[in-house]
């Protein structure tokens, strides 16, 4: 049987038995199993598909597998305290995790941990890289949510803290799930918040585009592959589909259900943790705390298949099939290093104006010229990093 082209990775806090599930998306059976500990919500990332990482619920570790090999932990990363969330950058450079209040950056070729961001005044709950992995935006309980500019934040200058591009405020309690669409620097921002309202943003200018008003709190959110519709996860099980292609031009508006394109799936029996579109946006993926993670058909709003969990769906992502999932005898190209739980000084000639080597991304390289350094999009080696000598300048 050919291996599937995307297929469903799911988690929930109550299993003894594994951590995450790899299902067929059209089949529903079971193809994987990776087994060690829980994973916390919002916490399964895949690293340069050769990876699979979880947040371990309730302690301080990320718990790593090769993502071929199933049955062994092959690494477990040790945090400064509980980890909240967790994700990967799509490159493959870096891994960032919320710890309590704080945001901590790793550079993954060398396991150094590059900054420690204290901006959030209460626990970060969620953490999200743009598809081009130049920017990344963290929520909290503190009802903001921000955006950050990844060469701003490893300019390896320990003097100066880091700042966010901006701050989006509008929320008045606690952020719970957010989501980033396509076009890298130029996406639409989604996050949902216990305040009833989701809310769609500009990341370029930090510009609020749309605020929807719901009957109840919504506790995940996020868009189909086009943008064209807006899905968000209700504490009362419901799942809405908001247009995002309206004739209205109002920015706040509250949600009804119509014949234009916003509609209700109803199956759920609780509150729903997560949300996640396949890739040609025909199949809604959802996770709930009823313990099962259901697939929906988008356009007839039909439950097509009930996978059944053993405690509350903590995770639940529709992803593309990595090269090396269903082939037990790879491994990866590059191993992990080991992860530094400290800030380290700069070394080397110039440790004290904190230089750094830059090798630009594909996207700015045409731009090297004209914008100044801080503003290109790259990846940092710092100096005394390990790298090939192609990869310096």
């Amino acid at each position: 049987m050919a291996a599937p082209l995307e297929v469903v990775v799911s988690s929930d806090s109550g299993s003894q038995l594994w951590n995450c599930t790899v299902f067929d998306l059209h089949s529903g059976s079971s193809l994987l199993s990776y087994r060690g500990g829980n994973s916390a919500a919002r916490s399964l990332a895949v690293l340069r598909g050769e990876f699979l990482l979880s947040a371990q619920l309730g302690k301080n570790f990320i718990n790593v597998w090769e993502i071929q090999r199933k049955d062994q932990l092959q690494q477990k990363i040790v945090c400064p305290g509980v980890v909240t969330c967790l994700t990967a950058s799509p490159d493959g450079a870096f891994l960032a995790a919320g710890v309590a209040e704080e945001v901590y950056l790793w550079e993954v070729c060398t396991g150094k941990l590059l900054a420690v961001l204290s901006r959030h005044y209460q626990d970060v709950t969620c953490l999200k890289f743009t598809d081009d992995s130049s920017h990344f935006v963290s929520a909290g309980k503190d009802n903001l949510a921000l955006v950050w500019n990844v060469c701003s934040v490893v300019q390896m200058d320990l003097s100066h803290a880091p700042e966010p591009r901006h701050v989006l405020s509008r929320h008045s309690l606690p952020i719970t799930d957010l989501h980033c669409g396509h076009m890298g620097a130029q996406a639409r921002v989604a996050t949902s918040s216990l305040d009833q309202t989701a809310k769609v943003w500009e990341l370029s200018s930090g510009e609020l585009l749309l605020s929807v008003l719901f009957d109840v709190e919504i506790m995940s959110v996020t868009f189909d592959p086009s943008e064209y519709f807006l899905f968000c996860g209700g504490r009362d099980g419901n799942i809405f589909q908001v247009s995002l292609c309206s004739q209205s031009l109002n920015r706040e508006k509250s949600f009804q259900s119509d014949g234009e394109g916003n509609q209700v799936f109803k199956g759920h029996r609780s509150l729903v943790t997560c949300l996640s579109v396949s890739m040609d946006g025909t199949l809604l993926l959802s996770g709930s705390q009823d313990e099962t993670a259901r697939l929906w058909d988008v356009q007839s709003r039909q439950s097509v298949r009930c996978l059944a969990h053993k405690g509350p769906v903590t995770n639940a992502v529709i992803m593309a099939v990595s090269a090396n999932m269903f082939l037990p005898d790879s491994r990866p190209a590059v191993p992990l290093p080991r992860f530094s739980r400290h800030l380290q000084a700069p070394e080397g000639p110039d440790a004290e104006g904190g230089g750094a080597w830059v090798r630009p991304a594909l996207h700015a390289q045409e731009e090297e010229e004209a914008l100044p350094l801080g503003l290109l999009g790259c990846s940092v080696l710092a100096d005394g990093d390990q790298g090939t000598n192609s990869e310096r300048r």
